[in-house]
């Protein structure tokens, strides 16, 4: 069990540097940083599908719903492109 969770958290913690990066830029559409946003306040805000108040049960719901929420708003991240993606004559120029 351990073999298939400890490269999920691997793989989960750099989504959410990925994520926080990706808040910052002005190339992030404005849906993903609300997304972004949304699953923040989920985290920490009491009132969940699971209520936090029944013991482990309620932390399920985080534990399967933020690594989800995640995984998904850095999928529609959009690809960045390269700063000289153009060229004339095999030299690069700015667009």
């Amino acid at each position: 069990m351990m073999n298939r969770l400890l490269p999920r958290i691997v793989l989960f913690r750099k989504e959410v540097i990925q994520l926080w990066k990706a808040f910052w830029a002005r190339e992030t559409p404005l849906y993903l940083k609300a997304a972004t946003l949304f699953a923040a306040f989920y985290l920490v805000n009491p009132f969940d599908i699971i209520p936090d108040v029944l013991p482990l049960i309620g932390w399920v719901d985080d534990l399967i719903l933020i690594p989800l929420m995640v995984s998904w708003i850095v999928s529609r991240l959009p690809v960045p492109q390269p700063a000289y993606a153009r060229t004339v004559n095999g030299r690069a120029r700015r667009p």
